[in-house]
């Protein structure tokens, strides 16, 4: 018995809602632990000694302007708060290595680059917007998710959030 077209787009219409829920309840949030990095197979080199470090795991693409803007913030950020025990790992999510290798040319930065080829992290993580920063506490609990970038607005965020997580001993 043939399906009628209105019962078809019925189903693709549910089927792409339950799709998105699964996809928000896998995505992580405020209080979830942070996921192993090393369970990825990123590439790249991960930073050694995260242990009571505070960590931005910030998801970026060498196609994303909003991306682009945050690498000067980040790095800022990087240099200011790293003697106390903060630490930004990038993580890129292009397909083909050599587009964010051009990207970090144009943009060198100080912090840590890794890219996850496989999409496994961004996966488990439900990233759905570049750039998206997950903001990690030293016990390695997830403090704050940040979707997209605002400049001023996201960097005054990103300075009060690391600063109330490095006062925490």
């Amino acid at each position: 018995m043939p399906t009628s077209p209105v019962k078809s787009r019925f189903v693709a219409a549910l089927c792409g809602a339950l799709l998105c829920a699964l996809t928000a309840a896998a995505a992580l949030k405020t209080g979830d632990p942070a996921p192993d990095l090393a369970a990825f197979n990123l590439e790249g080199k991960l930073p050694e000694g995260l242990k009571d470090k505070v960590v931005l795991l910030d998801f970026w693409a060498s196609w994303c302007d909003p991306c682009r803007d945050s690498f000067p913030v980040m790095d800022a950020l990087q240099k200011q708060y790293g003697p106390r025990g903060f630490v930004i790992i990038a993580v890129n999510v292009d397909e083909k290595k050599a587009d964010m290798e051009e990207f970090l040319k144009k943009n060198p930065v100080t912090f840590n680059v890794v890219r996850d080829a496989k999409q496994k992290l961004v996966e488990k993580a439900g990233i759905a917007t570049m750039p998206t920063s997950i903001l990690i506490d030293r016990t390695g609990k997830v403090r704050f998710v940040h979707s997209g970038f605002r400049g001023v607005e996201t960097r005054r965020k990103y300075e009060s959030e690391i600063e109330s997580l490095l006062g925490k001993p």
